[in-house]
């Protein structure tokens, strides 16, 4: 573990990653009393950066990011598998999930970071309040969780010298997309749903723009979604007026079905 760095980078629209992987990247190079180099990938000029990382032995990654329909974010998966090379580096593997479930996606991302030379030494699943609505795991992760993101953390650094493999169990398997229903049970259908804008409550401040993390919503005219909408809800939350929205029928009756059924308070799951 002599002479580690850690860093760490995230894919975080609404703040949810980023929030957890300041903190275990944090905990984990005051422990080590090493360097910390902190970036995320969210916006397309940070990908253009930050997305240009090789690393070596004596380097660790903190790597998180958010479960979309069980997996990693299939728009940001490109970038993962190009910009990041270990060449012998440690990792820790985290994924945030909306208290529904994390299915494949903390397997997924460990088998990438495998494939780029990284030896994943630790691995986490964490709850964090769902983007569609604030009635799933509202607060998370909140101080109880956050106590034991803190104690993830230090284990991660123990970690580290470990000579056998990291087994996640069954979260390892990577199986296909979630597929999100409606209410009545049949598969909810919003690929092209993209946001609205209220233009009586719109002060044209472009706020959303500068957020969209595929760089769809044009800045000149922010009514206008040119490009590819991944349903992060960046743009929604960011509008200090709540003049942007969603009416797409079949979004909304997903979203009520997750409410319906998933308010139950879902596990962190950490792996060491």
């Amino acid at each position: 573990m002599a002479n580690k760095k850690v860093w760490v980078r995230t894919f975080s629209p609404t703040g949810n990653a980023y929030k957890i992987a300041a903190r275990v990247g944090l905990r984990m190079s005051v422990s080590m009393a090493c360097g910390l180099d902190f970036d995320e990938f969210t916006l397309p000029q940070e990908r253009e950066e930050s997305c240009k990382l090789s690393l070596g032995e004596k380097d660790h990654l903190v790597m998180v990011l958010p479960v979309y329909a069980g997996r990693l974010p299939n728009k940001i998966l490109p970038w993962v598998r190009e910009g990041f090379k270990g060449q012998g580096a440690t990792a820790t593997a985290i994924v945030t999930f909306g208290n529904r479930n994390c299915d494949s996606a903390l397997g997924e991302l460990k088998q990438e970071l495998e494939a780029n030379g990284f030896r994943v030494t630790s691995a986490a699943a964490i709850v964090s309040e769902h983007v569609f609505s604030d009635k799933l795991a509202k607060g998370r992760p909140d101080a109880i969780d956050m106590q034991s993101i803190d104690k993830f953390a230090l284990d991660s650094v123990t970690a580290i010298d470990r000579t056998d493999a990291l087994d996640i169990g069954s979260r390892a398997e990577v199986g296909p997309y979630y597929v999100p229903k409606k209410m009545d049970g049949e598969p909810a259908k919003f690929l092209k749903a993209k946001p609205l804008r209220d233009d009586g409550k719109c002060t044209r401040c472009s706020q959303c723009a500068m957020v969209c993390p595929m760089g769809s919503i044009k800045k000149e005219d922010t009514s206008v979604v040119e490009g590819v909408c991944i349903k992060c809800q960046a743009c929604i939350k960011v509008c200090p007026n709540g003049a942007r929205y969603f009416d797409d029928e079949d979004f909304l009756s997903h979203r009520d079905m997750l409410i319906e059924n998933f308010t139950r308070p879902a596990d962190n799951e950490f792996y060491i």
